[in-house]
Parts: C-alpha cells; sequence; structure tokens
C-alpha cells in the first residue's frame, strides 16, 4: 500500500473549505491561549499550529471532529476548564448592539435572575481581554424546535414558557424585538444529558456517534430567549415608546413594511411570537384550531389592535385549561406526511404514550 498523500488536493475525502480556517474563526484562532488563561478552551481546531486530521492519512474525513467549522459571525463554542461545560462566546460589538451587554447584565442580576417567570439565557461570565471588545458567556443551548416536538402537550408547555418570559421582559419595560425563530432556545442539559457536539448538533460531543437523547416528555426542558443586540429598555415615564423599526429574523411584521416611521416595539413582540406559531406550526400541523384565534390576533395588521403579553398570557392559560388529557397526549402530524411514514410514527407514538402513562409521565411535561 502507499503513503498516505501529503498534498492535500490529492487526499479525495478533503471537502473544500474546512481545511481552511476563515477569517472570522481566525480572529478566535489568535485568542485562544488567552483564552484558555481565562478558563476556556476553544477546541483542537482552533488551537496553535493545527493541521486538519484527515490530511496525509487514510482518515474518512466524514468523521474527523476538526472539520466543523464554527460558522456564527460573532460565536464560538468553547469548553469552561473548570467544570467541562460547554459554553457559548459572543463577542460584543457595541455598534451592532448598543444596549445587549445592559440587558445580559439586567435579566442576569438578582433579584431578576432568580424569578422563574425570567427565560432570559443568563450571562455567566464576561472575558476582558486587551485592546478587545467583551466577550460574554452564556450557557451551550440547541434550538426550541430541534427535536421536534411530538405532542400538543410539548407545544403547550413551550409556547406558554415563551409567552411568560416576553410577558416577564415587558413587565420591565424591555421589548425583545427579534423574538423569532432562531433566537428561542431550550435548556438541554436534562435531554442530553451527555450533551453533543456544539457544531453538528445530531453528533455526540466527541463525534464519536449520534447524540444519546430523551423526549421532552421523559425530561422537560426550560427554553430561553437570547440575543438582545435589538432588545431596547424603555423608560414608562415618557408614555409607550416609539422607536424606529428595526428588522430581525422576521421581517413581515405590517408596522416594519415602512422603513422611516416610528413604532411601539411591545406590539411587535407579541406579532413576532403569533407568527412563528402560525408559520411554523398552524399551517403545517393538523389539530391546531385550539390556538388559531388567539394567534390570527397577535398577528393583526393595526398594532393596536393586538393583545399585550398580559392579555396573550391569560388567554393562553384560559385554552390551555380546556385541553383534555387525550388531545395534549396526541401526536402532532404535518400536513404533508403519506400515509405509510404517518401508520410507522403513530404507532411509535401510542407504544411511547403507554409507556408515559404507566411511568406517570404527565400530559404537560413541564420542568422541575
Amino acid at each position: 500500500m502507499s503513503e498516505p498523500a501529503d498534498d492535500w488536493i490529492s487526499n479525495p475525502l478533503v471537502v473544500f473549505g474546512t481545511e481552511k480556517l476563515s477569517d472570522l474563526e481566525k480572529w478566535w484562532a489568535e485568542r485562544q491561549n488567552a483564552l484558555e488563561l481565562a478558563g476556556y478552551r476553544l477546541r483542537p481546531r482552533y488551537h496553535p499550529g493545527w493541521k486538519p486530521s484527515w490530511i496525509g492519512t487514510y482518515k474518512d474525513y466524514l468523521c474527523c471532529e476538526d472539520r466543523q467549522p464554527q460558522t456564527g459571525r460573532l460565536n464560538m463554542d468553547a469548553t469552561r476548564i473548570s467544570d467541562g461545560k460547554t459554553v457559548m462566546l459572543k463577542r460584543l460589538v457595541e455598534s451592532e448592539g448598543p444596549y445587549e451587554f445592559q440587558i445580559n447584565r439586567l435579566f442576569s442580576s438578582d433579584p431578576l435572575v432568580s424569578d422563574p417567570r425570567n427565560h432570559c439565557a443568563r450571562l455567566l461570565d464576561v472575558i476582558e481581554l486587551p485592546n478587545d471588545p467583551p466577550i460574554m458567556v452564556h450557557s451551550h443551548l440547541r434550538p426550541f424546535y430541534d427535536p421536534p416536538f411530538n405532542t400538543y402537550g410539548e407545544f403547550v408547555v413551550f409556547f406558554g414558557q415563551i409567552c411568560e418570559g416576553v410577558q416577564f421582559m415587558h413587565e420591565h419595560n424591555v421589548a425583545h424585538r427579534d423574538c423569532t425563530l432562531e433566537n428561542i432556545m431550550l435548556d438541554p442539559s436534562r435531554m442530553y444529558p451527555r450533551s453533543f457536539h456544539p457544531v453538528d448538533i445530531e453528533r455526540s460531543k466527541d463525534y464519536q456517534g449520534k447524540a444519546k437523547k430523551y423526549t421532552r416528555t421523559w425530561r422537560p426542558p426550560r427554553y430561553f430567549l437570547i440575543d438582545f443586540g435589538l432588545s431596547r429598555l424603555y423608560d414608562p415615564a415618557y408614555g409607550p415608546p416609539l422607536d424606529e423599526p428595526l428588522r430581525g429574523g422576521d421581517k413581515s411584521a405590517p408596522e416594519h413594511q415602512d422603513l422611516t416611521t416610528p413604532c411601539n416595539p411591545f406590539p411587535t413582540d407579541v406579532y413576532y411570537l403569533g407568527n412563528l406559531v402560525r408559520e411554523d406550526y398552524v399551517q403545517k400541523y393538523h389539530g391546531f384550531d385550539f390556538i388559531k384565534p388567539l394567534i390570527d390576533d397577535m398577528i393583526q395588521e393595526d398594532p393596536t389592535t393586538r393583545p399585550t403579553m398580559n392579555e396573550v398570557v391569560t388567554r393562553f392559560a384560559e385554552i390551555k385549561g380546556k385541553l383534555s388529557t387525550w388531545k395534549l397526549r396526541s401526536r402532532m402530524a404535518r400536513n404533508n406526511e403519506i400515509w405509510p411514514v404517518a401508520a410507522w410514527r403513530t404507532v411509535s407514538h401510542w407504544c411511547r404514550t403507554v409507556s408515559y402513562v404507566f411511568t406517570r409521565k404527565a400530559a404537560l411535561p413541564e420542568p422541575k
């Protein structure tokens, strides 16, 4: 057998692009030693002198952990050296989010941080490096929609928590202004007790196989709001705020179609939550008639006719109270499922449900 080629171009397992660090990655790699002194270790890909582990070998490129680049523009995953916990680092660029640090501090400090209604991702630490912007440290979270909800009860718990979280922000005069799909996360520590890879989240943390997981009903998670780069704290003494439109992940808000007319950002938060449920659940799954009237009100074209978050929480509590255990345990089925897939998933679902009933897992899986 011939020796492995040293030239990466000769290696058929290379996928172009990941064998070199991007400019964004280089910023972090240049600070790896300083971050380690601060208590945080980056993955081997970002260590001094890193060379792709598959180059010059017969290793399967697809099985190499260090092929995975961190693609976030301001974010980087790391390991907290003191306990091995995976965390996310975020460069604090003041010109892009001038109030982000202030709002993170507000909801991560007493007395608000200990309030169970607070669903803002907690700021764990701030790293100060010479001549660099501050770096915020948060827990490593997971998109709320991954894995998908299995039951209506799981969805109901999710929506209740996030409405509560935005209500809590509004009560403290903060509008999130981007509470959209990619800025709502779940705490995976119970569902994924062995964690998972920070980039390829379907793989185990050591990249040796699939990540082991539990369902939301078995181990209910808490849900969190992240990314306060567009958020603002307003002074209630000046009455309802009027602020310039700032477009985040959802650019469909009616009041944001005119980018010059100031508007009240609090009803826009209501719209964002309602539109998320409409586009990703009401329109894609069977069985969401129970929430549709509330969602329709939350996405009214006229912001002044939308319910406040206090009213949303009250109305949703009434809706939740009327749902039967049968409904809450029922499977969420997509509109486009073909019948063989639907039949298989239904059988699997009810087998799981029997185990939930025998082990006394709640139809509304609230975290303890």
